[in-house]
């Protein structure tokens, strides 16, 4: 339900391929019952749009396409038809239909909260809480309840506690002294997206206190228009005025004025009823004292008491819905955007929220603009527009609509207007397509791997790397860099190293040992002169290693004594510091052996005896030794990053429920 397992950067084409391939769907019967699909819902015209750029009700029809593409024996569908509009509804439920006549087999299982399609079901069970009140045929709920529809068969059948004080919402005529005060005005409103026009010179007028209803078909332009008259969309053409002044996107004084709410929950989840409420009185700048007194009356009003404490995604949607509006309203503004406020919500939340809209109308004169697809919420509002492909088509009260058009109910004016303003060529048709009598059942294999799953999923994850700069820098940059860093950057060769010599005997003898130094494994610098000088550059870093030769080293040698010679190195670097000791003991083990060989000295019982002794060097800061290898550590991170970012982004959008939807083990 709610379109919330589409991939948002994936075309309309794209996630309805996805879905077919992650269901094994091949060949001319996959290709025309997409074209089907797309023609039934009426998606045919937006097959290369982003699912992100769809409206709810598009993403809905989206949805539906997606899990109709395998044709399947059992389908669930958890409001399936939340946000889409009657015409669309209709031609869905006419799919379904025409499905089932060709499948007699096949069982569905639907989640509504539209009485009307309700109606037209094989078999009904009504919940509330948890519980089932009653189940059986419509016509049998009808006369156990002895009303004349579902929905008050519904409030009906609710606990005595539950429907207590219920009364169906009645609009008291609007004031005259508010006709002559327009709020809203759109004269000739435009707004281009490239070559698509989403809104085609718009006009109307609201006054003070109405409510105006916004109606129309899926990605017709309602929500579109609504935010050029909050400022949160610059208009290609037109103008739009707010309380006598053109909308302006820097005009704060103007936005403390109106309260908009967005067609899906938009609140703060981790946050809990009374922190959302505060956090909104602190944005609009309210002082502490207000924000209490007016936190207290919403929850009061809008009976939210008992859910004060609780987190707002841990809400059931109508209390929800409640919430958003207190927090479109906490600052008392005196205009109200509402984009589909009551949609998903049941027949006693929506009368609910409706008194409370009639109250900040009639009371408090508030002027709402909302959109809706309840054609019975429609009959309560002042004024109605109907709108289709950007354009008004209709403009007037409920009651002078269905007079226009010589019918009984809005349901059946809108789905006239509709089809009247749409060409006979764009009319979808419903045909299905012949379906094989049997479809042949996985292998065992597949149960636990199919590579034609893992195909669809390394497709469609591809085409999401590519459009996402964000991702695509985690998957192909970043690992590049690693490389780069780990492959470059870290070198385990020990060569080059630089020392000198402060050589005090300066003796053919000692000449003869530094010249054994004399190898691309060691790269000399000036002779010292200093002990001092040999300090300073061993603790600057010039040096690894300095070699300092005592005098009178030749005439030890030459009188059979022991001569000593001292090496200092520089251990900041403690793998270099060990490989150029070992290189140190091999040199000296080397020109050992050649004096025996020589005969230029006897060997003793051991060739010679190595004193280590550490110096420390309480400057030497850790820090340029531990944060290149942080660094490094870092970036071998990255792509155990980019997992749980995929990871939590599908979480996010709620379409890693795909994995648990679909053939995928």
């Amino acid at each position: 339900g709610l379109g919330k397992n589409l991939y948002p950067t994936l075309s309309v084409m794209e996630n309805i391929c996805f879905f077919a391939d992650l269901f094994g769907e091949k060949g001319v019967e996959r290709e025309q019952r997409i074209a089907h699909l797309l023609q039934a819902t009426d998606m045919a015209r937006f097959t290369d749009r982003p699912a992100a750029k769809l409206s709810g009700g598009m993403k809905q029809k989206l949805s539906l396409c997606c899990s109709l593409i395998h044709e399947p024996d059992l389908l669930i569908l958890d409001e399936p038809t939340t946000g889409v509009d009657p015409l669309s509804r209709r031609q869905f439920w006419q799919l379904l239909d025409d499905l089932r006549a060709q499948r007699p087999t096949m069982s569905i299982i639907v989640a509504t909260a539209y009485m009307e399609e309700a109606s037209s079901f094989d078999w009904l069970a009504m919940m509330d809480a948890g519980h089932v009140l009653a189940q059986g045929s419509p016509v049998a709920l009808l006369q156990q309840t002895g009303v004349s529809n579902l929905d008050a068969a519904f409030i009906q059948l609710l606990p005595p506690e539950k429907r207590e004080g219920h009364v169906e919402p009645v609009l008291p005529p609007l004031k005259d002294d508010h006709q002559n005060n327009i709020v809203i005005s759109a004269r000739n409103l435009s707004c281009r997206f490239g070559d698509f026009t989403a809104v085609d010179n718009v006009n109307f007028e609201i006054h003070q206190g109405e409510i105006f209803g916004f109606l129309g078909s899926n990605g017709c332009g309602k929500t579109t228009t609504m935010k050029m008259l909050t400022g949160l969309l610059p208009a290609t053409e037109g103008e739009a005025l707010l309380f006598g002044k053109p909308v302006d996107v820097g005009d704060i004084g103007t936005r403390h004025r109106i309260g908009y709410m967005s067609q899906s929950f938009s609140l703060y989840e981790e946050l809990n009823v009374i922190q959302n409420l505060e956090l909104h009185g602190r944005i609009f700048a309210m002082s502490s004292e207000q924000i209490r007194e007016r936190s207290e009356t919403l929850l009061r009003d809008m009976q939210l008491s008992i859910y004060a404490q609780q987190p707002a995604g841990s809400l059931p949607l109508g209390v929800r819905q409640r919430l958003s509006l207190a927090v479109a309203v906490i600052h008392n503004p005196v205009m109200l955007i509402l984009d589909e406020p009551t949609s998903g919500v049941d027949p006693v939340a929506r009368d609910n929220f409706w008194e409370l809209l009639i109250d900040l109308s009639r009371n408090q004169g508030v002027t709402i603009f909302i959109t809706t697809h309840y054609m019975n919420e429609a009959d309560r509002c002042d004024r109605i527009s109907l709108m289709d492909a950007g354009k008004v088509l209709a403009s007037g009260s409920p009651e002078a609509i269905r007079q226009q058009f010589s019918v009984s109910t809005l349901e059946d004016a809108f789905i006239q207007v509709l089809e009247q303003a749409r060409p006979t060529s764009s009319k979808p048709t419903v045909a299905i397509s012949q379906i094989p009598e049997e479809k042949t059942a996985p292998s065992s294999s597949d149960k636990h791997f199919s590579v034609q799953r893992l195909k669809a999923y390394a497709r469609r994850e591809t085409l999401e790397i590519m459009r996402e700069p964000i991702r695509l820098m985690f998957a192909f940059v970043a690992p590049l860099f690693l490389m780069m860093v780990l492959g470059m950057g870290v070198n385990f060769d020990v060569d080059k190293l630089d020392f000198a010599v402060l050589d005090q005997d300066n003796t053919p003898a000692s000449r003869e040992y530094i010249d054994r130094f004399s190898s691309d494994y060691f790269l000399p610098h000036a002779a010292l002169h200093s002990y001092e000088q040999l300090q300073q550059q061993l603790s600057s870093g010039e040096l690894l290693f300095a070699l300092e030769i005592p005098s009178g080293f030749g005439k030890d040698l030459d009188a059979g004594r022991e001569p000593a010679i001292a090496v200092q190195i520089n251990g900041g670097y403690p793998f270099r510091a060990e490989r150029a000791r070992s290189y140190i003991q091999g040199i000296h083990q080397q020109y050992l052996q050649q004096l025996l060989r020589e005969h230029r000295i006897h060997m003793p019982e051991e060739p010679y005896r190595l004193e280590t002794r550490f110096q420390y060097n309480q400057e030497m800061l850790s820090a340029y030794a531990i944060v290149p290898s942080i660094i490094a550590v870092l970036v071998t991170m990255i792509p155990t990053m980019l997992m749980a970012v995929a990871v939590v982004r599908e979480k996010e959008l709620g379409s890693i429920i795909n994995f648990y939807a679909t053939p995928t083990q």
